[in-house]
C-alpha cells in the first residue's frame, strides 16, 4: 500500500496542469493518502523542495486556473545538470541525489506531468528504483502512445479564435494573413485549428511544402472574387529543399531543448507577397497558446488523467504512462513511450530517438483537410 505520493510538473506551461494536480490530490485524499508537490519540477526533486497539497488549502479552487500552482521546470535535465564550479560551467549527473531525496522523504510514487523529455527522465528514474507514473502533457500533442495530451485542446481553441479574428481583417483589407502556431516538429495544432477556423492553407512539418501550391490556391480564390486568404503555418514547417527556421540555438547541454523555433510565418508571408503581389502579414501567436483558463474539454481530460494516475498507483502499476486510446483511459510502460531512446539521460526532442508522435498521412485530420479543400502544400 502507498501512503505518500508527490507530483512534479515539467516543461512548458499548459492549461490543465492544475486540473490534473487537483484530481490526483482529491483521489489521494479520498483514499487517505498524503500528497505533495515538488516545486518547479525536477529542480524541486533535486533541491528536495516540496510542499503539502490538500483540497482544504493549497489545492483548493484551482480547476479553472491556468499555469501550475507548483511551478514547472524548463530545461532541467538532472541527468546532465548545469552547474558552476570554479568559474566554469560543467554538466553533472545529479540523478542519484534526486533518488536519495525521494526515498528519504518516504515518497512511494512520483507523478510526472510532462511531455516526451519529461517521460524519458521518468523512465530513467524508474531504472534507478523510483516508482513513477507519467501523465502526458504538452500543447504539441506529440507524446507517443496516447491519442491526446492535456493542454492541446486549449491551444487549438486559442488558435481557432485567432483565425476567426484574423479573418475579418484579411477580408476587410484584401490581404493574405499568415498565422504561425506552435507545435515544434508536429503539425497537430496547425492542422486542427486550420480546419476549425476555416483556413485556406495549412502547412505542417510532416509535409515539406511547395509554395507554388499555396500560390495556386490564392490565385484560384482571386478568380472567384475572394481577394483574401488565411494561411496557418506550424513553427516547424519548411519548404521542399529548405530548412526549419530557428530564432536561437543555445548550449544548454544534452537532453534539453536547445533550439528555439520561430520565423516560419514571417518567411512564408514575405514569399507569398512576392509571388502573388497581395499584401501579406504574419501574426505569431506564441505563448498565448500556452496560458490562461483551460477549455471544458481540457478540464475534463485533465481530471480523468489525474484520477486514473492515482488509481494506477493504488493498484501498484508503476513505471507507466497514463494514456487515452480509442476513447478509453489506459496505461503503457514508459519503455514504450521512450521507444528507441534506451540510454540513461534525456535526449532532445525532434530526434529519431525521441519517439514523438507526428501527424501521419492516413490520419483523419489530414483526410478531412484534403476533403474540404485545404491546401497542405503538396
Amino acid at each position: 500500500m502507498i501512503k505518500k505520493v508527490a507530483i512534479l510538473a515539467n516543461g512548458g506551461d499548459v492549461s490543465g496542469f492544475n486540473a490534473v494536480i487537483r484530481a490526483i490530490v482529491k483521489t489521494a485524499e479520498n483514499n487517505n493518502i498524503e500528497c505533495y508537490g515538488y516545486v518547479d519540477g525536477y529542480n524541486g526533486l533535486l533541491k528536495n523542495d516540496y510542499i503539502r497539497l490538500n483540497t482544504a488549502d493549497s489545492a483548493s479552487g484551482i480547476l479553472h486556473r491556468g499555469g501550475s500552482i507548483i511551478g514547472s521546470s524548463l530545461n532541467a535535465n538532472v541527468f546532465n545538470y548545469k552547474v558552476e564550479e570554479n568559474g566554469q560551467t560543467v554538466y553533472k549527473d545529479l540523478s542519484d541525489v534526486c533518488v536519495k531525496n525521494a526515498k528519504e522523504a518516504g515518497i512511494d510514487c512520483i507523478f510526472t506531468l510532462g511531455g516526451d523529455s519529461t517521460q524519458k527522465s521518468a523512465r530513467d528514474f524508474s531504472l534507478k528504483g523510483l516508482k513513477v507514473i507519467g501523465v502526458p502533457k504538452t500543447i504539441d500533442n506529440d507524446v507517443a502512445c496516447t491519442d491526446i495530451t492535456f493542454g492541446y485542446n486549449t491551444a487549438v481553441s486559442v488558435a481557432t479564435d485567432a483565425i476567426d479574428r484574423l479573418h475579418t481583417t484579411a477580408e476587410t483589407h484584401n490581404r493574405i494573413i499568415v498565422l504561425e502556431v506552435m507545435g515544434r516538429y508536429a503539425g497537430w495544432i496547425a492542422l486542427e485549428s486550420a480546419i476549425a477556423g476555416g483556413a485556406d492553407i495549412a502547412l505542417i512539418p510532416e509535409i515539406p511544402y511547395d509554395i507554388n501550391k499555396a500560390v495556386e490556391v490564392i490565385k484560384r480564390r482571386q478568380e472567384v472574387n475572394k481577394e483574401f486568404s488565411i494561411v496557418v503555418v506550424a513553427e516547424g514547417a519548411y519548404p521542399i529543399g529548405g530548412e526549419i527556421v530557428s530564432k536561437n540555438v543555445r548550449d544548454g547541454g544534452a537532453g534539453v531543448i536547445n533550439v528555439q523555433l520561430g520565423g516560419a510565418g514571417e518567411r512564408l508571408a514575405k514569399e507569398l507577397e512576392r509571388l502573388t503581389g497581395v499584401v501579406s502579414r504574419c501574426t505569431t501567436l506564441g505563448y498565448m497558446q500556452r496560458g490562461g483558463t483551460p477549455t471544458s474539454f481540457d478540464r475534463v481530460l485533465s481530471t480523468k488523467y489525474g484520477a486514473k494516475a492515482m488509481e494506477l498507483a493504488m493498484e501498484g502499476k508503476f513505471n507507466v504512462l497514463t494514456i487515452m486510446k480509442n476513447g478509453k483511459l489506459d496505461c503503457v510502460p514508459l519503455e514504450d513511450v521512450v521507444g528507441d531512446n534506451k540510454k540513461i539521460g534525456a535526449v532532445q526532442g525532434g530526434t529519431e530517438e525521441s519517439n514523438v508522435r507526428l501527424v501521419t498521412m492516413d490520419d483523419d485530420l489530414v483526410k478531412t483537410a484534403r476533403d474540404i479543400g485545404i491546401c497542405l502544400g503538396d
